[in-house]
């Protein structure tokens, strides 16, 4: 499948990973030390709604504005409070226009300690990257393909981090291609937590990743899934999910009633839910 991020910006997927990512990232920083980001597919950082390429899909529309103006209950509204503070802060005029892609996201809850190193193959992409965060001393950008940098870049010096996968599935095999690099990435920083994000279309591939992952030895993990549609191979992406390894012990119980608040707002065909499956031992 083709991936172009800027046709799918706000996005179903987009709001699963981008919840899940600033819980893990304020999660983490409960302890006063510094926090390493490392982002493998940084993509260009800010998205215009208003853009031709948003507009054509209409995706926005059927993914973060729904979300932002319904009321969550007080049980999902904690979780979810960091990734709506941060797409506020894109559109404080109330009106929203614009969407934090990951890194823009992770900079917009970053504190002075922590660091951010954005990782973009695609030239002009990575131009526009370098762009946004011109001057700022706590972000890294690298022109790097992201395969390379999963493996090149960990351990770093922080003892505490997240790192954050989100491939273009633009070529067959990615699916495993996340699973291995993140084991091979997590053999060399077996303390960092890892938040892989895959398109699902015919049901089973967080299964296919699940898999890869045991025979590896990666025995704390977690995934999290959610689907508008039934997959279907031949037809639309139906959802995503995420595998998280060495997840907080706090996520599974956090992202249940969130994910069913997505779901009922969501939904659009028969045959769509959600699922969080814990692995931890």
């Amino acid at each position: 499948m083709n991936y172009r991020h800027a046709f799918h910006a706000g996005n179903v997927g987009d709001v699963l990973k981008h919840i899940v990512v600033a819980h893990i990232l304020r999660y983490l920083q409960k302890k006063p030390g510094a926090v390493r980001v490392i982002d493998t597919h940084a993509g260009v950082g800010l998205y215009d709604l208003s853009a031709d390429e948003a507009l054509r899909t209409g995706e926005a529309e059927r993914g973060v504005m729904p979300v932002m103006a319904a009321t969550p209950p007080p049980e999902v509204a904690e979780t979810i409070a960091p990734w709506l503070e941060a797409v506020r802060a894109e559109n404080p005029d109330g009106v929203l226009l614009a969407y934090p892609g990951s890194p823009r996201l992770v900079r917009n809850l970053m504190r002075e300690q922590d660091r951010l190193t954005a990782v973009e193959l695609h030239p002009a992409d990575a131009a526009a990257l370098k762009a946004l965060f011109a001057g700022d001393h706590q972000v890294r950008v690298v022109s790097l393909d992201g395969w390379l940098a999963l493996g090149a870049f960990v351990p770093p010096k922080e003892r505490r981090g997240l790192v954050l996968v989100d491939p273009a599935y633009e070529v067959g095999g990615e699916l495993e291609r996340l699973a291995s690099g993140i084991a091979g990435a997590w053999r060399k920083w077996p303390t960092g937590v890892y938040c892989g994000w895959y398109p699902i279309k015919a049901g089973d591939e967080g299964a296919r990743i699940d898999t890869i992952l045991e025979a590896a030895g990666v025995d704390r993990r977690l995934r999290a899934e959610l689907t508008v549609r039934a997959p279907d191979p031949d037809g639309p992406m139906a959802g995503s999910g995420l595998v998280v390894v060495n997840p907080p012990y706090t996520l599974a119980g956090d992202l249940m009633p969130v994910l069913s608040w997505l779901s009922s707002i969501l939904m659009e065909a028969p045959g769509g839910g959600f699922r969080v499956t814990p692995n931890a031992k």
